[in-house]
């Protein structure tokens, strides 16, 4: 128990009640540079912008994860469940804890503009020469690669993985309370309690108690709510769209050689792909915020609207089509166009199938590289099911979509154009 502090460390969290740190390890990883970071990225991106109180961290996330996942171990200790791997738990808890190290500011709309992937950036920061690796070294050699090994979903024993990647992981539970409590929702909530007492190891894997079914489903349908509530909220949809623009503005102004009144080389860096482990940590969304506050009075007029109304929350306007053909979208673009807006920025289509959220699927996606094992039951005669081939309410809303495609534009341009707009596009933008 040579790893164990001498006096156990406690936080007070509003989702958990108290976070209880026993080892050194974690311990000395929380107070590493590279992971108080992360107290500057928020854990919901631009949502804040849609929910004044989500202004909660990737910080405050991990260490929610982490103790997730030291109360399912610890249940399993207590227990002495034999299909445990004890020797297991403190690489489970160190990559509980690091699986976000990697995430960038308003990390999944930069990711998708410079092609990057925060898992892998979480690794990077966990093998090379940072405080973090040095930390993990001291428990031994390959310690490092034994964590992000589980964070790529490599790991030999496929249980570890399953504690923070699964259909069902610490990580998921915790972002939706978490999220649930800080957006002022009731419907993200689930009896997380009920579900730690009904999970077991079971053959190198983690399963559930039968009898635990209906706290699964109450979990799943929350999770189901918050996506549609939350994570795929139209408004928070406009703000992100606007924070891609400025990202592929910069990028292209970039490429043609325009001269920024500022730009931090790390944000060069990242344009040019060319970052380091050490220049991409110098990336937070106090320095974002900061470059969109001076690209605000950069002399291009595009880069310049577009950070004055991400900061100031002059938002894209949307409406629903429900059915974009190319014809209708032509004419828009056109009209556009006419008076002086631009099309590749001014007009886009979305529909909420492309973010980092699924409500549930049994099997792997088409195309997905890193399965995620689905939710299993465990009855009493030790026999293994999917839980959609014995829920209902599950297999109902597996696969299920309800999206619709919305036109998101700014406002202010057609109104003051109104005469030049055909009357047919001033009723579907409701003109007056």
């Amino acid at each position: 128990m040579k790893n164990q502090l001498t006096e156990e460390k406690v936080f007070k969290d509003p989702v958990h009640n108290y976070i209880y740190v026993q080892d050194q390890t974690i311990w000395n990883l929380i107070n590493t540079k590279e992971f108080q970071r992360l107290r500057r990225i928020r854990q919901l991106g631009t949502s804040y912008l849609t929910f004044h109180g989500a202004e909660h961290s990737r910080f405050s996330h991990s260490l929610g994860v982490y103790e997730i996942t030291r109360k399912i171990i610890s249940q399993f200790e207590r227990h002495g469940y034999p299909d445990w791997p004890a020797e297991e738990r403190l690489v489970s808890l160190c990559a509980a804890l690091l699986h976000d190290v990697g995430h960038g500011p308003f990390s999944h709309s930069l990711e998708e503009v410079f092609n990057t992937d925060h898992e892998e950036w979480s690794c990077k920061i966990i093998l090379e020469d940072t405080e973090i690796n040095r930390v993990l070294k001291a428990v031994s050699d390959d310690f490092p690669e034994k964590v992000a090994a589980v964070i790529r979903r490599t790991y030999p024993q496929p249980i570890v993985v399953s504690l923070i990647s699964s259909q069902m992981d610490a990580d998921r539970m915790d972002y939706l309370l978490r999220d649930a409590y800080f957006t002022g929702v009731n419907y993200g909530t689930f009896d997380l309690e009920r579900i730690l007492r009904v999970l077991r190891p079971h053959k190198g894997q983690i399963v559930v108690k039968e009898s635990g079914m209906h706290a699964v489903e109450h979990y799943l349908m929350s999770r189901y709510q918050m996506y549609w509530q939350i994570y795929f909220h139209p408004v928070t949809r406009s703000s992100e769209i606007i924070l891609r623009q400025i990202f592929r503005r910069a990028q292209e102004l970039y490429v043609e050689g325009y001269s920024f009144e500022w730009m931090p080389n790390s944000l060069q860096y990242l344009i040019q792909n060319n970052m380091t482990v050490h220049d991409y940590l110098k990336l937070d969304e106090a320095l974002i915020q900061t470059v969109f506050a001076q690209w605000a009075e950069e002399k291009d007029p595009l880069l310049s609207d577009l950070c004055d109304r991400f900061l100031n929350r002059r938002l894209y306007q949307y409406i629903t089509i429900d059915n974009p053909d190319e014809t209708l979208l032509n004419e828009i673009s056109d009209c556009f166009s006419s008076i002086g807006m631009n099309p590749d920025y001014h007009m886009e289509i979305d529909f909420p199938f492309d973010l980092p959220y699924d409500v549930y699927r049994p099997d792997k996606k088409e195309g997905e590289k890193k399965e995620k094992a689905p939710i299993l039951l465990l009855d009493e005669q030790d026999e293994i099911s999917e839980i959609s081939a014995k829920s209902d309410i599950v297999r109902s809303i597996t696969g299920l979509h309800q999206g619709e495609y919305h036109l998101y534009y700014p406002m202010e341009p057609l109104k003051k154009n109104s005469h030049l707009i055909p009357e047919s596009l001033k009723k579907r933008f409701r003109i007056d």
